[in-house]
């Protein structure tokens, strides 16, 4: 298992226990932080040293691995997994897929080998739409690093960059955890794919004064209508590029396609610690007992995606079902 570049792979199986970029140290430092017992990943999810929907699904397959390993009971080691992050289909995904496999630790390594080889193809069908000289917004982190490698939205904007595209990238900072600008600019950085980072409120600006030819994020679920749960502020980018005539994808594995879940309605969107929006650093910048809604995503109605990228192509909505 491996990815190109200068941005290692974000979680590999090591035995008997699990090794995985911290990227809660990024862009400061890149170090790795490794997992021994089911309850370590549980954390390790939970703080986000592992976040992005196609490598928490590599990290729920490793989950039951690891505790088929250290002799926990895999079906409660699942449960406090699946718990750790409910939006995300991905992880719950992984994990049922390693519960069912006759050799969890060998179908957790095919996940992750498999992830990268997914993405490459996301990427290979989305370049087209990326032309020369493109300036593309993109929204959180949707990179190698929200991956077992390569990435989806950023695996769209690399593969046109490989092909020899001219591509710039406008990185919004992705409040309150920064995703965009601590983990983002950083991955564009080692690909030397030029890139701006702005504030998110940027977005509205840019997109008016034409400064935008298409916005390519990522998801964490994808309801059967096509409904999108992404990070939050990612509605608000939908909007106004539906106001401004800018093409707005989704790029994400198959994966990510919940046909459970009917519409984005029944989407359970996970609340975070009113922290991070009130703390930056070690600094406090809200006042003390201020009131905090902490919304980790927000769901985009198909209607406003122009279309949708996988590893089978392009896939445009087909009345109210989608299918990937």
């Amino acid at each position: 298992m491996s990815s190109s570049g200068a941005i290692p792979v974000t979680i590999e199986w090591a035995g008997d226990r699990i090794r995985l970029v911290d990227q809660r140290l990024l862009p400061a430092r890149l170090e790795f932080v490794e997992c021994r017992t089911v309850d370590e990943l549980c954390d390790a999810i939970t703080t986000m040293a592992i976040r992005g929907a196609p490598a928490l699904g590599a990290a729920g397959a490793m989950g039951v691995a690891l505790a088929v390993v250290t002799g926990e009971d895999p079906e409660q080691a699942a449960r406090r997994l699946v718990a750790t992050r409910p939006t995300a289909v991905n992880l719950s995904w992984g994990v049922h897929e390693a519960l069912g496999a006759p050799d969890p630790v060998a179908e957790a390594i095919r996940i992750a080998d498999d992830d990268i080889v997914r993405n490459r193809r996301i990427g290979a069908h989305g370049a087209p739409l990326v032309p020369d000289g493109a300036r593309v917004l993109t929204h959180c982190n949707a990179g190698s690093l929200a991956c077992v490698g390569y990435g989806t939205a950023l695996g769209v904007i690399r593969a046109a960059h490989e092909a020899g595209r001219s591509v710039s990238v406008w990185v919004d900072e992705t409040r309150p955890a920064l995703q965009g600008a601590r983990i983002t600019a950083w991955e564009l950085q080692q690909l030397a794919i030029p890139c701006t980072l702005v504030a998110d409120t940027m977005a509205g600006s840019l997109m008016a004064g034409g400064e935008v030819d298409l916005v390519v994020v990522g998801a964490d679920r994808i309801a059967a209508n096509g409904d999108v749960a992404n990070k939050i502020g990612t509605y608000p980018l939908a909007v106004l590029a539906s106001h401004h005539d800018v093409p707005f994808y989704v790029a994400a594995p198959r994966s990510t396609f919940d046909s459970d879940c009917p519409d984005g309605s029944t989407i359970v969107v996970e609340q975070r610690s009113p922290e991070e929006v009130t703390v930056v650093g070690d600094r406090r910048i809200a006042p003390e007992g201020v009131a905090v809604d902490n919304r980790a995503f927000d769901v985009t109605p198909a209607a406003l995606v122009t279309a949708y990228i996988t590893e089978d192509g392009i896939q445009r909505r087909e009345g109210e079902q989608i299918t990937p």
